[in-house]
């Protein structure tokens, strides 16, 4: 099960935890203030053994009631201001840790939206999760208690040896005996726990996966009656993290014994020798108390050392795990924008499936291959100016005209006179200027992030150019990288190499919210929010968009049935949206893609889920849609086909072949082998 990457192997605990100065730099002034009335709080108790030498010397020797109770109400005094202390610096810190801890969840959800697709591909969520939750929490309670008594018991200690050294040296260095092996221990103690906690943290995170994914897929798991198994997993994975958090407890134990026990016998130790020194009249038994007394006020903040400790290393873990996802690099705002090829330079050829242009004047093959060549059918085996009709009017298509040649992919243009022989005159002013119009792919290859370096590129070599206002069907067979192809366009993953341009400008000098808004994608599986029908459609369009936007793309969508939902379009879906049917969710993410009429449009199999009258009427909607953009459509059926003017046959990761749905099928015998099944069926 995928966790996350390799921590660091000898990672300083001290140098992890600066890192949250950042976020903890807004409250310092409260953190501070809140240590330094511990600090306060902890000398005021400090104070408490010097009163009880002054009474037992004084008061009580001298057997003066009045002294004693004078004693007595200092005593009291004392105790209450110290309690009152610490109140106050819990109050100082309650208010300013919880908004600590929440900046850095709000950061944390910021990041990760920034992410690339890539960055998510490689994580389990729960792993995310975890970070967000329970990491924080150890943070927080870090900064709230540990942070702050890791300092203060570190001056109480100073000052109350200090105070011992001061009363009796003798006593003094007996009680600072057991020094050096506690050191040695805490240093040996933390290392080892540092492991542990790691360990624990990510184990939480795998746990959190499980957890979320059986959640999420209940009705798989119920449908197949893997509970069981499900539970199974979960025992094992619950039964890891008891062993680890065992194995902590016991390492914790065995330091939290060797720093109760020492300290305990060097306090026997004291004692004796205080009580020798009494007896030969060599100390004052005001003295012998309160020194016993300072070194049993010491106590707590000596033994507390080991759970502090602990707790300083799973929130430097804590840490470590949350700068991970961090400092993971976000998605560019956009790049230096590529040079868009000017007319006549020769660089940008009408050629759509990589092969070469003709020359560098504009003049190219003249004619277009026959099929059974072996090249690329072309759409017009008789290139001409002037008019022309769309291929296919008859099954959908639309009807066009323009002056550029009607050439295809894997054929220069004949820029000259347009009769299709070379002239060698040029192209005419501007005509490079509307080959760049529209959604284009120049040699573009693509390897997923993680994937090997010495591995195949899942797509390599596509030249396309889907013209303005065109649609264009991509077609092929599973796995053959139509989907990664759909993904390059709003750039959810970065080129491996070549570039995408849209209307002559090349998409990584865009940005990202430019690009975005330009393109619109409706995904092969429709996710859903747990939000309103119409929050969930308005996701893809501006905030100024309105009622009448949201009716004009459920229409589009044939998405109806939303206004005989309980609340209508107020109606929540529900996580994922599981209340609705597959079809329904589908209508609605098609609904969510041309909401904001983009001027690209990227559809990944849009009717998959569709029954053969809703896929109709969605068809004949969507046409109008398509009159008005430019549009790339992931098609498996020849009715979705019908909707394009052209279509592309990706195959090994190239574009093998480009023309309309008939030409492919009387030229291509892999496209008529895709569409083969469909077509007998329909007979």
């Amino acid at each position: 099960m995928a966790t996350t990457p390799a921590p660091a192997q000898d990672r300083s605990a001290v140098r992890t935890l600066l890192r949250l100065w950042p976020y903890v730099r807004p409250v310092r002034a409260r953190l501070f203030g809140a240590a330094l009335v511990a600090i306060v709080a902890s000398c005021v108790g400090l104070v408490i053994p010097l009163a009880l030498k002054w009474m037992v010397d004084g008061p009580i020797a001298g057997r003066d009631p009045a002294g004693v109770w004078l004693g007595a109400l200092f005593l009291l005094l004392l105790g209450f201001t110290e309690a009152l202390l610490f109140g106050l610096r819990r109050w100082l810190v309650a208010r300013p840790l919880s908004h600590v801890e929440a900046s850095m969840r709000a950061a944390l959800y910021g990041h990760l939206q920034r992410l690339p697709v890539a960055f998510h591909d490689r994580w389990a969520s729960g792993q995310l999760l975890s970070r967000g939750t329970t990491d924080l929490m150890l943070l927080r309670m870090f900064l709230a208690f540990p942070l702050t008594f890791l300092l203060v018991n570190g001056v109480t200690i100073m000052v109350g040896v200090i105070i011992m050294l001061l009363q009796d040296w003798t006593l003094g260095l007996v009680i600072l005996g057991p020094a050096v092996p506690v050191m040695v221990t805490c240093v040996i103690f933390e290392r080892r726990y540092a492991k542990l906690a790691r360990r624990a943290q990510d184990q939480v995170g795998d746990l959190t996966t499980v957890v979320e994914e059986s959640v999420l897929g209940i009705r798989i798991i119920k449908g197949f009656g893997r509970h069981r198994s499900q539970e199974r997993a979960f025992r094992d994975l619950s039964k890891t993290l008891r062993g680890t958090e065992l194995r902590k407890a016991r390492l914790l134990a065995t330091i939290w014994g060797v720093i109760v026990t020492l300290p305990e016998v060097a306090i026997g130790a004291a004692l004796v020798v205080g009580v020798v020194q009494v007896a030969d009249g060599v100390l004052s038994a005001g003295t012998l108390v309160a020194f016993l007394s300072t070194a049993l006020a010491l106590r707590w903040p000596v033994e507390s050392i080991g759970f502090l400790l602990a707790m300083s290393q799973e929130a430097a873990t804590a840490t470590e795990r949350y700068f991970e996802v961090m400092d993971a690099e976000v998605e560019g705002a956009g790049g230096t924008p590529a040079a868009t090829p000017g007319p006549g330079t020769g660089s940008a050829p009408d050629a759509d499936s990589g092969s070469a242009p003709g020359t560098g004047s504009g003049s190219g093959t003249g004619s277009a291959q026959g099929p059974g060549s072996g090249s690329t059918p072309g759409l017009g085996s008789a290139s001409g100016p002037g008019t022309r009709s769309a291929p296919g009017s008859g099954n959908g298509s639309r009807s066009r005209s323009g002056s550029a040649p009607d050439c295809d992919e894997g054929f220069a243009p004949a820029f000259g006179s347009g009769s299709g022989s070379p002239s060698g005159t040029g192209p005419r002013p501007g005509s490079a200027t509307v080959q760049e119009k529209g959604l284009r792919f120049h040699d573009v290859r693509f390897r997923y992030p993680d994937a090997p370096s010495d591995s195949l590129p899942v797509l390599q070599h596509i030249d396309l150019h889907i013209r303005p206002g065109e649609s264009m069907a991509l077609v092929g067979a599973t796995g053959s990288g139509k989907t990664t192809l759909t993904a390059l366009i709003p750039r959810l993953y970065e080129l491996t190499s070549g570039r995408i341009t849209l209307d002559g400008a090349d998409i990584t000098g865009l940005s990202r919210e430019a690009l975005r808004a330009k393109v619109a994608v409706a995904f092969e599986e429709p996710t859903l929010f747990s939000a309103s029908v119409g929050d969930n459609v308005l996701m893809g369009a501006k905030d100024t968009a309105g009622h009448a936007d949201l009716e004009r793309a459920l229409a589009v969508a044939q998405a109806g049935f939303v206004h005989s939902l309980p609340q209508g379009t107020d109606t929540p879906v529900g996580e994922q949206g599981l209340s609705l049917s597959g079809g329904q969710r589908q209508r609605l993410a098609l609904a969510r893609a041309v909401v904001a009429q983009p001027e690209f449009l990227v559809l990944d199999d849009p009717l998959s889920a569709l029954d053969v009258h809703t896929e109709a009427a969605v068809e004949a909607a969507l046409r109008q849609v398509l009159a008005d953009t430019t549009a790339l459509i992931v098609a498996h059926r020849p009715s979705t086909v019908l909707l394009a003017d052209r279509v592309a046959l990706l195959s090994g990761g190239r574009i093998a072949a480009v023309g309309t749905h008939h030409e492919l099928l009387r030229t291509n015998a892999e496209y008529a082998y895709l569409m083969s099944g469909e077509e007998e069926g329909a007979r």
